[in-house]
């Protein structure tokens, strides 16, 4: 996952599982995205950079099932600036806390800190791009109750990391948690 520098191949697979982001906004373009960029500092991870600036800024269709949020609606209540606080998943509603109000907080960060959000499958699941932080270019489901990385290093899936190998997989049409 090399999340500097965009690849051909994982563009021309966006494209395709897209169908260049049909029902989408057109793309932001570079001065789009540096603003953005510039807005919240921080340099969004490869390929959803290129995507947005050259492809589509969002789309109807999925991933995730309500479709892939516009850049400017992906950053709503979120601080990208900051760093992602998880490097491993937390399902907070099976922990024990001494602190229920730290806890609160750091539920807060996970859901608000170093990410935009791609969009929803509904029921309070929320696709996030982390883009800023040791997970940066990662995928990450936050619900109600915790959070997971998405990516076969990490269990769960037999997908690879990052944006691409999440619309891979979608595209394949695959449940999103199929490994065994």
């Amino acid at each position: 996952m090399n999340t500097d520098q965009a690849d051909p191949a994982e563009l021309a697979a966006l494209r395709e599982a897209f169908g260049v982001a049909e029902g989408g906004a057109p793309a932001l373009g570079w001065e789009g995205v540096h603003a953005f960029e510039a807005k919240h500092a921080v340099v969004l991870p490869e390929p959803y950079r290129t995507f947005v600036a050259e492809l589509a800024d969002g789309s109807r269709q999925g991933p995730p099932e309500y479709g892939l949020w516009e850049l400017a609606m992906a950053a709503e209540c979120q601080q990208p600036g900051l760093p992602f606080p998880l490097t491993r998943g937390w399902i907070w509603e099976d922990d024990s806390c001494d602190d229920p109000e730290e806890q609160d907080a750091a539920i807060v960060r996970v859901a608000h800190h170093g990410s935009i959000s791609l969009g929803t499958d509904g029921c309070g699941m929320h696709w996030h791009l982390v883009v800023n932080g040791a997970h940066r270019g990662h995928i990450w489901l936050i619900t109600g109750e915790g959070a997971l990385p998405f990516g076969a290093e990490f269990g769960f899936t037999t997908a690879e990391p990052g944006f691409t190998g999440w619309v891979r997989h979608w595209a394949a049409g695959r449940e999103w948690f199929d490994a065994e």
